[in-house]
């Protein structure tokens, strides 16, 4: 059911109402919550497994230049928060290390209710970039070597925030980050990009993207070099950069959860051969603490989620 208010807020811009046309469609009209046609990666063979936040299959597969057996993956989601409802809720998990730089664990923790043996959410104070505005990737391969050298026992899982926006740039790229989430005292979001409000050239934001990529490589590349066991690279989810959705070919922007497009459900999957690990089960380690509902939420918008 929609409540009048969404009901006004898709009526007032038609992208927005084909979108959710297109979200019952992919949804089977609501009888499922998640692409049930993806892959549960807990099923799949791995000993560490690195995330890339919105990497797109063929962003990858054009620039990635790392070591492996190339395939792909269809994933259960179209966004990190259907990510991670489609293959952690509810999920003993005490073999398992989680490192993160994206808040939406901690965020929606409570309802997910998944049991890791630790998870570190280094986008807190220590690990936030405050020029970026985002966790940087070398920051996170630093945390994750500490994890997997404390936890060798354990199946590792890294979640990289890039190349999720913030795109990681310079002056020379010819995009600004301002120009598709900031505006003067006031949010915005590919929303505002799909409603018209917000104008981008798509290939500066393509480049962009492609950029930030390039950018968090040689971290993850330095992570599979100094970590043991066999190492999957992949990602959570795609994104959309102006591709016509189905089935109503609206330009889509971002990625909208519920939207199964090959843009945003198929992603990469590089297997990276070692020696594997023996991996235990243990009690779950109680380093958590309870962090500010302001700072989650700045976190979140500074990445970009509404």
């Amino acid at each position: 059911m929609y409540s009048l208010s969404q009901l006004r807020r898709g009526l007032s811009n038609p992208n927005l109402f084909f979108r959710e046309l297109n979200r019952l469609y992919h949804r089977r009209l609501n009888t499922r919550s998640y692409n049930t046609s993806g892959v549960d990666i807990f099923k799949e063979d791995w000993d560490n497994l690195l995330i890339l936040d919105a990497c797109r299959y063929d962003m990858f597969e054009e620039h990635a230049d790392l070591p492996g057996q190339f395939e792909s993956r269809q994933s259960r989601s179209s966004s990190t928060r259907e990510f991670l409802k489609a293959n952690f809720q509810g999920r003993d998990l005490l073999d398992t290390v989680y490192v993160t730089a994206n808040p939406q664990l901690y965020r929606h923790r409570d309802w997910l209710d998944v049991q890791f043996h630790e998870v570190r959410h280094i986008w807190q104070q220590e690990g936030w970039d405050d020029k970026y505005q985002t966790v940087m990737p070398e920051t996170t391969t630093e945390h994750a070597i500490e994890a997997a050298a404390e936890h060798p026992d354990k199946r590792l899982i890294v979640h990289y925030i890039q190349p999720h926006y913030p795109f990681l740039i310079d002056e020379e790229v010819g995009f600004d980050n301002s120009q598709l989430f900031l505006k003067p005292d006031e949010a915005a979001s590919w929303d505002e990009v799909m409603k018209g409000i917000l104008e981008v050239d798509r290939s500066s934001l393509w480049e962009a993207y492609i950029t930030t990529l390039k950018r968090a490589l040689p971290s993850v590349k330095d992570l599979i070099n100094n970590i043991e066991g066999k190492s999957v690279i992949t990602s959570d989810h795609g994104n959309m950069v102006g591709e016509r959705a189905s089935p109503f070919p609206i330009r889509e922007w971002g990625h909208p959860r519920g939207i199964y497009t090959k843009e945003l459900v198929k992603v990469p999957w590089l297997v990276v051969d070692g020696e594997r690990r023996e991996i235990l089960v243990e009690e779950q380690v109680e380093t958590e603490s309870k962090i500010a509902d302001d700072i989650v939420e700045e976190r979140l918008k500074d990445l970009g989620y509404k």
